[in-house]
């Protein structure tokens, strides 16, 4: 959905359909100057029929000023229309440029500030409406393929919540028809900003460990019961994101050196992989209750008070019904 929005004081920026402001107010302000420049020439063109009071002849200058403050209901009266057809031509040509002119003017206000109004309007019904939505701290490629990687799974755009501290990521959120917040995730206002209190999961994906930590830290202090992800790219700040409050910790660094290896010595193991990760398509790696495994699917791991039985001891037979149950199926399948 192609979209775009203004920023507005609360640093919340809501999808719109309205097109680009800057664009239209340029072309209302070269269409109000063709106005001004045509009055100017119809000045010029009949200067013969103009008076001064300075008693030199109408030059393009004077033309212009003379465009200018009739357009803008000024009116000195220092040049003058003398002869009928000039006075004609104030009638029927001048006269309704300058309404034309007030029209684009007070047309131009309204829009702005009805704009305005209507962000603030979508801001205020979002604030109310936003509920167990996802926050993804960091729009960039982890960040989008995350967005997508939900999408793909169900989840609609209303229910993801981007925050950059990048003007062009959150445009670019903004088209993909996400609401998104302008700020630092690290910092509690931001947070709050995105409705914090009431999101069922926060995905951290910064381009730095530090940060990483420190949104994490932010996010588990304001929301004691979201499903935090967050991602690292040095093993040994793992740690902290997990003492931070993360419920799981992505190394990054290894996963991919993972399929770089598994690429290279099992390239169809990888092509498996890569179906299984690729949401929508193929083969899809879902989590499901005991009550609702499907015998056609395959059982991959078995999740009990909360710990992953041994690989050893995974089997139908082994399933119990308050067991969570890792499994892989067709995409499509219902559970």
């Amino acid at each position: 959905m192609k979209s775009t929005s203004s920023p507005n004081p609360a640093g919340i920026n809501v999808p719109s359909g309205t097109r680009p402001p800057l664009a239209a107010i340029t072309r209302r302000i070269a269409f109000a100057l063709g106005l001004v420049l045509f009055i100017a020439l119809v000045v010029l063109l009949g200067r013969s029929g103009y008076t001064d009071v300075t008693g030199d002849p109408i030059g393009f200058i004077d033309a212009l000023y003379y465009a200018s403050v009739t357009v803008t209901t000024t009116g000195y009266g220092d040049i003058t229309a003398v002869t009928t057809g000039t006075r004609l031509a104030t009638v029927l040509l001048i006269t309704p440029a300058r309404i034309v002119f007030l029209i684009l003017v007070v047309g131009t206000t309204v829009e702005v500030l009805t704009d305005q109004t209507r962000q603030v309007l979508r801001t205020n019904r979002w604030r109310n409406q936003v509920d167990d939505h996802i926050i993804i701290c960091g729009f960039g490629a982890t960040g989008r393929s995350a967005a997508a990687d939900l999408r793909s799974r169900g989840r609609t755009v209303d229910s993801i919540v981007v925050v950059d501290t990048e003007p062009d990521a959150i445009k670019y959120a903004n088209d993909l028809g996400y609401v998104a917040v302008l700020g630092d995730a690290s910092s509690t206002a931001v947070l709050r900003e995105a409705m914090i209190d009431r999101a069922s999961g926060v995905i951290v994906t910064p381009n730095r460990d530090d940060t990483a930590v420190l949104v994490t830290l932010t996010a588990r202090e304001l929301n004691a019961t979201a499903t935090i992800v967050a991602g690292g790219r040095q093993q040994e700040n793992l740690h902290l994101l997990r003492q931070g409050g993360a419920d799981q910790v992505i190394d990054s660094t290894r996963a991919v050196g993972r399929m770089l290896g598994i690429a290279l010595e099992s390239p169809q193991a990888k092509e498996v992989l890569d179906d299984l990760t690729d949401a929508g398509s193929g083969l899809e790696l879902v989590e499901c209750s005991a009550s609702d495994f499907d015998q056609r699917s395959t059982l991959v791991g078995i999740v009990r008070d909360g710990r992953r039985l041994p690989q050893g001891e995974v089997s139908r037979a082994a399933i119990q019904p308050d067991d969570r149950l890792v499994i892989v199926r067709e995409t499509g399948q219902d559970q």
